[in-house]
């Protein structure tokens, strides 16, 4: 083998960094479980709120900015989160109130 200078430095070890990440992930479901309930049940939810946008908006909904389409898809899915999990999860309110500020913002020549 060769000298100390001519080694290669070592590897991570990659199966722990796995391992570390997998059960991260593990417990940010748990999590998310916890305060908005199965995410099936969110997506039937979210899915079902934006085909709203679309059939009854559906002349004005052509003819929106792309931030505004965005904002209204993004408050669906907190609105999912809400009524499929925890009402009083204030981050799921304040988001909401967040996605319309910035488009209310563009409005005003706002950009953020």
């Amino acid at each position: 083998m060769g000298t100390k200078d001519t080694m290669p430095p070592p590897k991570p070890q990659i199966a722990s960094i796995k391992q570390h990440t997998v059960r991260d992930i593990t417990t940010i479901l748990m999590e998310r479980a916890n305060d908005y309930g199965g995410f099936e049940d969110v997506a039937c939810i979210s899915q079902s709120l934006k085909s709203t946008f679309r059939v009854y908006g559906k002349i004005r909904w052509h003819h929106m900015q792309d931030d505004q389409k965005e904002a209204l898809e993004m408050i669906a899915s907190k609105l999912a989160r809400i009524l499929n999990g925890n009402t009083n999860h204030e981050d799921s309110w304040r988001d909401i109130a967040g996605y319309a500020t910035l488009v209310a913002d563009r409005l005003k020549g706002v950009k953020r």
